[in-house]
């Protein structure tokens, strides 16, 4: 039973930062192989960065590397995703997903959602 909840999103504009937080509320975290997915309207939702349990191993999508980071803190069960350089591109609605007892994650196998956030980016 882990239920996650995004925040963070906003209008920001190009060039600008916004740190993305996803709180569980369970006690499995720690044991969960977390991501971070987008989806903009009229896309196929798609991966932006995961990270292991530990948080020693990270994943990121091409397209966001050198900008995105994400980070783990068990004993918060939180998850974030900083963005910085952000562009118009990054305009979606950012989910945060779970696969218990994995070593990663993908939009067709993770176990569990979060209701999303939107992040905006002007030009």
């Amino acid at each position: 039973q882990v239920q996650l909840v995004e925040s963070g999103g906003g209008l920001v504009q190009a060039g600008g930062s916004l740190r993305l937080s996803c709180a569980a509320s369970g006690r499995t975290l720690s044991t969960s192989y977390m991501g971070w997915f987008r989806q903009a309207p009229g896309k196929e939702r798609e991966f932006v960065a995961g990270i292991a349990w530990s948080g020693d191993k990270t994943n990121y999508a091409d397209s966001v590397k050198g900008r995105f980071t994400i980070s783990r803190d068990n004993a918060k069960n939180t998850v974030y995703l900083q963005m910085n350089s952000l562009k118009p591109e990054d305009t979606a609605a950012y989910y945060c997903a779970a696969r218990r007892w994995s070593w990663d994650i993908s939009a067709s196998t993770a176990d569990h959602w979060g209701q999303g956030t939107q992040v905006t980016v002007s030009s």
